[in-house]
C-alpha cells in the first residue's frame, strides 16, 4: 500500500513508522525543516519537507499513486485542505483527517474530501485501524493488504522485560518491533534500548498472537 501522512509529529511519525513495519510504502511530509532533518535516518520511511496543502508537494510525495493519505497536522483549516487536494485533484482512493477540534466535526466530511474523521483522542491503533478500512479485529489491528497484524503491549513495573535491553527478548519468529513510545513521543527500536515501566510498544507479526506478545513482554 502507498500511504501519504501530512504532519510529522507525534501522532504523524507514529502512524509512519508501524504502517512502514507492515511493508507499506510510506511518504512523510512536514512543513518543518528542522523536524525533517531530525527523523532523517530515524524511521524507514520518505521524507519530504513542503507545505502539504501545496499541489506540488503533494504531487512530488506521489499523491497520483496513493491509496491513502492520513492528514495529521494540529491545524483543521490544513487538514481539510490537504483532504480536499488530495481526494479533489489528485483522487485519492481513501483520505483520513484528524479533527482537532470537536467545533470542527461537522467540516470533515465528504464535501472536504474526507472518508473517515479521526477524533485527536482517538487511540493510535483505532486511528490506522479507521484509515487504512480494516475492521475485522478489534484488539489487534490487521493490515490485510500486506498480512500482517500490528500488536501493542505496555510495560508496568511488573513486568518481567522492565530494565532489560529490547534485544535480550526472545521475540516470536516472524515478529518486528515497530516503535517504541516513551513520555509520549516515539523512538527508535534499538536492540540496546532498556525497556522502563510506561513504554508502549508496538510489534508488527506475521504469526504472533495478542498472547504470545503479552507472553514475551509480561
Amino acid at each position: 500500500m502507498n500511504v501519504i501522512i501530512a504532519g510529522a509529529g507525534r501522532l504523524g511519525t507514529q502512524i509512519a513508522q508501524v504502517l512502514a513495519a507492515a511493508h507499506n510504502e510510506v511518504t512523510l511530509i512536514d512543513a518543518d525543516d528542522d523536524r525533517v532533518a531530525e527523523l532523517e535516518g530515524r524511521i524507514p520511511v520518505r521524507l519530504i519537507a513542503g507545505d502539504a496543502c501545496e499541489p506540488t508537494i503533494l504531487e512530488h510525495a506521489g499523491a497520483l499513486t496513493a491509496d491513502l493519505l492520513i492528514a495529521t497536522t494540529g491545524d483543521d483549516e490544513d487538514n481539510l485542505v490537504i483532504s480536499l487536494l488530495a481526494k479533489r485533484q489528485f483522487s485519492v482512493a481513501r483520505v483520513a483527517a484528524r479533527c482537532n477540534d470537536a467545533d470542527n466535526a461537522w467540516l470533515f466530511d465528504e464535501r472536504w474530501g474526507v472518508d473517515v474523521a479521526v477524533p485527536a483522542a482517538t487511540p493510535l491503533i483505532s486511528l490506522i485501524e479507521e484509515a487504512t478500512g480494516a475492521t475485522d479485529t478489534v484488539a489487534l489491528l490487521r493490515l490485510s493488504k500486506a498480512g500482517v497484524d500490528v500488536i501493542e503491549t505496555a510495560i508496568t513495573p511488573q513486568s518481567r522485560t522492565a530494565g532489560r535491553a529490547l534485544g535480550d527478548v526472545p521475540l516470536p519468529e516472524g515478529t518486528v518491533v515497530a516503535t517504541i513510545v516513551r513520555d509520549g513521543q516515539p523512538t527508535v527500536p534499538d536492540p540496546a534500548v532498556r525497556l522502563r515501566p510506561g513504554d508502549e510498544i508496538l510489534l508488527v507479526s506475521h504469526n504472533a498472537t495478542e498472547q504470545e506478545i503479552h507472553a514475551a513482554f509480561q
